[in-house]
């Protein structure tokens, strides 16, 4: 079973309705004891990091979270991927979860509309296996105005905007994840990274 937690800035019911599109066992859960009993977690997340990371903390969620992302496979998607890192400066300075170095801060697009919303094309880098399978041209769906800022070790997938790269998928080569596009809005190539990623619980 995979629990997707629902920390109360979740884009929630869309993967739990891709899973079971897919017939994936999955539950929404704010509870840490499920959390700990699942096969494998993801984190959604849509608004700003600061107040996500305060709801993380208010709902007691943050050590079961930091405690079982080394010890299953863990996908943060959007702002879920973002709140992986150390830091982030979306309006302040804030702490993030630190499962995977780097920051988070505002996209330099010049020319370009920020936020960076729609379609855009997967450029793979490091080895990645939730991206294994996917199509040549592989395109999957954002909505976002901040990025990561992360070592090459760790992108997995960037897509160009203007001048700048956006890492879309980190991967800390062991069970953590991040996709900063959404999976559950990118048809069959984010249903196949979905697919991908619950085939993990099996190893």
């Amino acid at each position: 079973m995979i629990a997707i937690i629902d920390y109360g800035a979740g884009n929630i019911f869309s993967v739990k309705n891709a899973l079971d599109f897919l017939r994936i066992p999955g539950k929404l859960t704010a509870d840490p004891k499920e959390i700990r009993k699942a096969d494998a977690l993801i984190l959604p997340g849509v608004g700003a990091f600061p107040s996500a990371m305060e709801m993380l903390r208010s709902s007691g969620l943050v050590e079961a979270i930091q405690e079982q992302a080394h010890k299953k496979p863990f996908l943060g998607i959007c702002l879920g991927m973002q709140l992986l890192f150390e830091k982030g400066y979306e309006f302040e300075e804030c702490n993030g979860l630190g499962l995977i170095p780097g920051s988070i801060e505002k996209i330099e697009a010049p020319g370009f509309v920020i936020p960076h919303m729609g379609w855009n094309k997967l450029e793979k880098s490091n080895p990645c296996p939730i991206l294994e399978g996917l199509p040549e041209e592989a395109y999957v769906y954002f909505v976002h105005s901040y990025q990561a800022v992360v070592p090459e070790a760790y992108l997995a997938a960037s897509v160009e905007y203007g001048t700048a790269k956006i890492p879309a998928m980190v991967y800390d080569g062991k069970t953590v994840f991040g996709a900063q596009f959404h999976p559950e809005k990118s048809g069959e190539v984010g249903l196949q990274i979905l697919w991908n990623f619950a085939a993990r619980c099996k190893n």
